[in-house]
């Protein structure tokens, strides 16, 4: 299969940009042509070449450029492409464009957040021009049903973990080393920063537990330089000073889950099924996620780890409590999720489930 990639961002660290990324090497290594489109990034070129697959950088610069849309028409010309796979709205739209110009037999969406659809966005995942509709979770998919997206286009893919990244045996210790901490300490650890990731939550939620559980310490990982000074200050006015610590974008995220005792998201909005806990079951650390959108498809409250309401701080702290002074029982859910992982959420399975719809959908329209 001829398939296209289509990611209108530069990075290639955020969630969206990683599962993009393994998709593509993935689908390579499986024999098919796959190139990769995204905006400039020498990054991500770089990352391209090394894989051994095309990398086409496109300006992109939002929904109706219209020299992006005739770049991409000659792109899927010249590379006789049969399945576009769009990442983000804005590629869906540049994509729809460029259809006017040349025929796309297969159009494929993805779609890994919960935030409302609008009237154009649900034109968007509606049209009988896209193919289908990849929803990373069932909650997902029953709010595009909800929204008017016909249920029979929309398939359950969910994200996938690299078993052979994410695993038991990683060693967490260089990085509580690094943090300063010793055996006695508690590292409560969030990955992600946005203000509808819950993080003031985490942070209030914090307060509470180290006036029960001083040993306890917080980590935030992934924070744009600015938001670091941010987080800090936010820490030190809720008394939180030197319990804090904030990094920014980092590739050793396997070491750092596993040095943490505890992985917890607090999200409120958009949320679709939050890949830092995945990996955290991934390695057996213990997870807390919001009672929300996809999250009880991988949490199983009580089994493979603990499900509070958004927006509860004091729900929160109580559950990071009951990790911290139980670890054996917070470690044996941890096992459990590591199980429901490997049969559910991993990059083999993603893949051969990407595989088999790519084929079906070619073969629905007149492709071998």
């Amino acid at each position: 299969m001829r398939v296209l990639q289509l990611y209108p961002k530069a990075d290639s660290f955020t969630g969206a940009a990683v599962q993009l990324r393994e998709l593509a090497w993935g689908l390579h290594a499986r024999g098919h042509h796959v190139v990769v489109a995204t905006r400039p990034s020498r990054l991500w070129a770089e990352k391209c070449r090394t894989a051994g697959i095309p990398h086409v950088p496109l300006p992109m610069r939002h929904a109706l450029d219209l020299r992006s849309v005739r770049a991409l028409a000659r792109l899927l010309r010249d590379e006789r492409i049969q399945i576009v796979h769009c990442h983000k709205g804005k590629a869906r739209s540049l994509a729809l464009l460029a259809g006017l110009l040349v025929r796309i037999p297969v159009l494929v969406l993805n779609r890994g957040v919960s935030f409302p659809l609008d009237r154009w966005n649900r034109l968007g995942y509606a049209t009988r021009r896209v193919t289908a509709v990849v929803a990373v979770c069932e909650s997902i998919r029953r709010g595009l049903v909800a929204a008017g997206v016909p249920a029979a286009k929309i398939e359950v893919i969910y994200s996938g973990t690299d078993l052979g990244r994410f695993h038991p045996q990683v060693d967490g210790s260089g990085i509580r080393r690094a943090l300063g901490l010793g055996p006695e300490h508690a590292l409560v650890t969030q990955v992600g920063i946005r203000s509808w990731r819950g993080n003031d939550d985490v942070l209030d939620a914090m307060a509470r537990v180290h006036r029960e559980a001083p040993h306890a310490r917080l980590l935030f990982v992934g924070s744009p330089p600015p938001r670091i000074r941010l987080l800090l200050e936010k820490a030190r006015t809720r008394g939180l000073e030197g319990v804090v610590s904030v990094l920014g974008h980092r590739e050793d995220i396997p070491e750092i889950l596993a040095a943490s005792d505890v992985v917890v998201d607090a999200s409120y909005a958009g949320l679709g099924l939050t890949g830092s806990l995945r990996e955290a079951l991934a390695v057996e650390t213990p997870v807390i996620g919001t009672n929300l959108e996809g999250m009880p498809e991988l949490i199983l409250d009580g089994e493979t780890g603990l499900l509070v309401p958004p927006r509860n701080p004091e729900a929160l702290a109580q559950a990071l409590l009951r990790v911290i002074e139980n670890p054996a029982r917070a470690k044996a859910m941890a096992r459990a999720g590591r199980k429901r992982v490997e049969a559910l959420f991993s990059l083999a399975t993603k893949l051969e489930r990407i595989e088999l719809l790519y084929a079906r959908l070619l073969a629905s329209a007149g492709h071998p």
